[in-house]
């Protein structure tokens, strides 16, 4: 008897305890406050968590060594006063469940990047995030709602009674105003209104030639410089540095008083602007952001739209009319770094006739062989090395060294988190944005499984087809050779952060081989050099990626002067 008594009481015992035993809990919830918006919204909704006080975690998230901790929900027809919760099913980066974040103190802050309706000429409808004048900046897009950041801790059991508010509005964005050398011009894309169902716009700012209005009977070349949105024209100062600014560190260059060398710079780009000497131009930087990204890449995509005719065929002749361009092919060339090298070159290959030349700098993979370090074609996976029994990672990013900071599959999981159906408004998203056919559900189809990584080959094939520019010139050189004899120049370093430089590689390889006619171009390396090498082999690259606008301006005077053709104005815009 008393042998069951104490048996029962052990398993009562027992019993109580279990009842007792409380599960880690990680919940959090997100509502915003109706003072904001009292109708129903679309968009994604962003929680973020810090260890770092600098600054708010908003601007903490990157794929980089020093990044915070970062989660993301769609949200439709979201009621103000309704809460979004936050669970450990919810995925995240660099952490894919807040069940996986440490104890500790954290700094947290929700954020809306709002979407809004397309009805597409294509017949779909899509919810993207508008461009606000910002430059498809999540963290800064007027319009967006977020919280304000305040500190929790998460205990060893979870996350339990945590609530954000969003009770902030960012603002609008004040346009750049008009002055003496720079003018600001917006057009109506007659064929991008089509595409986008909406009234949508291209703009541009544009440097004036010394003289312009003193020198009625000229006109002049244009040289376009393509690159990420431009809240105005950079690089061009009328004034030396202000003398109470504070010098700033560059991490990037590893440079004190890197903020008084940019102005400096900017400065001595004036005073040359203006010197006897140099050639009148015109030098445009193009606005054209997409509700996927801060720029379209200046060609015809099946989700964007026909950006490449629009500003090729609207907005430069519009340019040209207004500040009196040539307007002829012989008198465009086109530069850029990076996206805008990649620019360069896509819309010289597309538009062989209507421009004159391009100087591509560390170009965005011109051979899809070396997509960075994935070949789309062969491999399988865009995040693992082909192995038996290893898994290692493909990296995305080093710096001269060989040091690496991030890697192919970090990078796409935080796209991920940012944005799904290629809506993050980052690197992999855009390519995927501008180089993809069409889904039926009116967005770009994924190149490879962003979870995974592994490659859709029947993607891959539609991009080699339509954006791959090595394939292409290939292909199609028999058709374009004589109109591009002369006009491609290709620069990158040969230890570009992202790898770059591979497929710059494998472009100079064909391009060496092309008779009838040879390309007559240049393709440059800068040894040890990171991104963004532009060719000039004195000066390292936190001095020369400053010097854009002039760096090549020799090169287009010996282009002009042996290819302009016979009658052309080379008189009226070389004036003292």
């Amino acid at each position: 008897m008393k042998k069951q008594i104490f048996f029962l009481g052990i398993l009562s015992c027992l019993i109580f305890s279990c009842e007792k035993v409380v599960k880690p809990v990680h919940d959090i919830n997100v509502i915003f406050d109706e003072s904001l918006s009292n109708t129903q919204l679309d968009g994604r909704l962003l929680l973020m968590l810090s260890t770092d006080d600098s600054d708010e975690p908003r601007f903490q998230i990157n794929d980089g060594l020093n990044t915070q901790i970062i989660f993301g929900v769609n949200v439709n027809d979201w009621a103000p006063n309704t809460p979004i919760t936050f669970d450990a099913s919810v995925f995240g980066y660099p952490y894919s469940s807040l069940k996986e974040i440490p104890p500790g103190e954290y700094n947290v802050q929700a954020l809306l990047n709002v979407y809004e309706t397309f009805d597409l000429a294509t017949g779909q409808t899509v919810k993207l995030p508008m461009d606000n004048g910002e430059g498809q900046q999540w963290q800064r897009s007027p319009g967006n709602l977020y919280s304000t950041p305040f500190k929790i801790r998460i205990a060893s059991n979870g996350i339990q009674n945590v609530s954000v508010t969003l009770d902030q509005e960012i603002p609008p964005i004040e346009e750049p105003k008009d002055t003496e050398w720079i003018k600001h011009i917006k057009v109506k894309s007659e064929k991008l209104s089509e595409f986008w169902g909406r009234d949508t716009y291209l703009g541009a700012h544009v440097l004036l030639p010394k003289g312009f209005d003193e020198h009625p009977e000229a006109k002049y070349p244009l040289m376009v410089f393509h690159g990420h949105f431009p809240s105005d024209f950079g690089g061009f100062r009328t004034t030396p540095p202000d003398p109470k600014m504070k010098p700033e560190f560059s991490e990037r260059f590893n440079l004190e008083g890197y903020n008084v060398i940019e102005q400096q710079e900017a400065y001595d780009f004036y005073k040359r602007w203006n010197e006897p000497d140099f050639p009148r131009f015109i030098i445009i930087e193009i606005q054209h952001p997409t509700p996927y990204y801060d720029d379209s890449y200046a060609v015809n995509s099946a989700s964007q739209g026909p950006y490449g005719d629009a500003i090729t065929y609207e907005l430069i002749p519009e340019i040209e009319k207004q500040f009196r361009g040539m307007g002829e092919g012989w008198s465009r060339f086109l530069y850029g770094g990076s996206t805008g090298g990649w620019e360069a070159l896509a819309v010289q290959v597309n538009y062989p006739e209507e421009y004159n030349g391009c100087f591509a700098a560390c170009p965005d993979p011109i051979d899809f062989r070396a997509y960075a370090l994935t070949n789309i074609y062969e491999d399988d996976n865009a995040y693992y090395y082909p192995s038996a029994h290893k898994k290692l990672e493909v990296p995305s990013h080093r710096n001269y060294l060989g040091q690496l900071q991030s890697t192919l599959k970090q990078g796409n999981h935080l796209e991920l988190v940012l944005g799904d159906k290629s809506r993050s408004g980052q690197q992999w998203d855009i390519w995927e944005a501008t180089y993809s056919p069409q889904g039926d559900d009116g967005y770009p189809v994924r190149i490879w499984d962003k979870k995974t990584g592994k490659i859709n080959h029947k993607v891959a094939e539609y991009w080699k087809e339509n954006f791959d520019l090595r394939h292409i010139l290939e292909r199609d050189w028999d058709k374009l050779g004589d109109n591009l004899k002369g006009k491609i120049h290709i620069y990158c370093g040969d230890m570009d952060n992202y790898y770059l430089n591979n497929a710059v590689y494998l472009m100079e390889d064909f391009l060496e081989s092309t008779t009838e006619p040879y390309y007559e171009g240049e393709v440059l390396y800068g040894d040890r050099a990171e991104h963004c090498w532009n060719g000039d082999p004195e000066l390292p690259n936190a001095i020369t990626r400053l010097r854009y606008n002039s760096m090549y301006v020799p090169k287009i005077m010996e282009r002009i002067a042996t290819s302009a053709p016979e009658g052309a104005d080379l008189t009226s815009w070389r004036y003292e």
